[in-house]
């Protein structure tokens, strides 16, 4: 067991999942952009050095209550939902908007930033909106946004999400990036990627877990960080290899996220 240096630490959240498709249209589906975007936003922070959190990396669903409590449970710093708009009539509304508890603070400042990068990428600001209500922006304990890039049954929006991707991962990075920079928040160095499975205030219970794991030909370590002992299993240098041991995590009834 032991001690890790505290790194700030960034919750990528892909809305919807599983069986809860978010908004279609023409067969495409808000979970599938989501992921995709939120992947890929995920990698180029994780590679300026910031510690990732992802509350999901496959297609699987959680609810928003379970989203916002694996990003608090991780000890996370900054929580970001990706998501895609949708309008009651195809083609009535475009644009990028980001929605936050308040129009307050480093949440406020970083939600302008991102929509700022997205109207130079060709999407309409439609503004940063107040949205209180919204489970992953009320219970999560630290600056939450969620982001709707672009109305997913906007013709106009697809094209811009599609032939623009790379750029859109690139500027949404930037924004957070560049947001705590100006925040005096920097990166740590060296990015590995492990796969959670136990977090626990008692250690034996974490060490019961760990040798579990082992049994079952896991590479496993226990660390110390947040009050809590927890459980990780392997240290991958890519995202990729982590994502294949956290689907077999889970197809063995394991509560998994992956963090960097």
């Amino acid at each position: 067991m032991y001690q890790v240096n505290m790194a700030y630490r960034i919750i990528i959240d892909p809305g919807h999942g599983g069986s809860d498709p978010g908004a279609t249209f023409n067969g495409r589906q808000e979970k599938d952009d989501a992921l995709a975007l939120a992947m890929a936003v995920g990698k180029l922070l994780s590679n300026a050095g910031f510690d990732v959190v992802y509350t999901r990396t496959s297609d699987v669903y959680n609810t928003p209550f379970e989203k916002a409590t694996i990003g608090n449970n991780a000890g996370g710093d900054l929580f970001v939902s990706f998501h895609r708009n949708s309008s009651a009539i195809p083609g009535m509304y475009s644009g990028n908007q980001t929605l936050v508890y308040n129009d307050e603070g480093l949440k406020a400042q970083l939600a302008r930033n991102i929509n700022e990068n997205m109207a130079a990428l060709g999407f309409e600001d439609k503004g940063v909106v107040e949205r209180p209500n919204l489970v992953v922006l009320k219970r999560t304990k630290m600056p939450a946004i969620l982001l709707e890039t672009g109305f997913i049954n906007s013709e106009t929006d697809n094209q811009i999400f599609d032939e623009k991707f790379n750029e859109i991962a690139q500027g949404i990075a930037d924004g957070i990036i560049d947001t705590l920079s100006d925040n005096g928040i920097t990166a740590s160095e060296g990015t590995r990627y492990h796969v959670q499975v136990g977090a626990f205030r008692n250690a034996q219970l974490a060490d019961n877990l760990a040798t579990q794991l082992r049994n079952q030909g896991f590479q496993v370590k226990v660390i110390s960080e947040d009050d809590l002992y927890k459980v990780v299993v392997g240290d991958f240098e890519k995202l990729d290899n982590a994502v294949v041991t956290e689907q077999k995590l889970r197809a063995l009834g394991y509560n998994t996220f992956i963090r960097s």
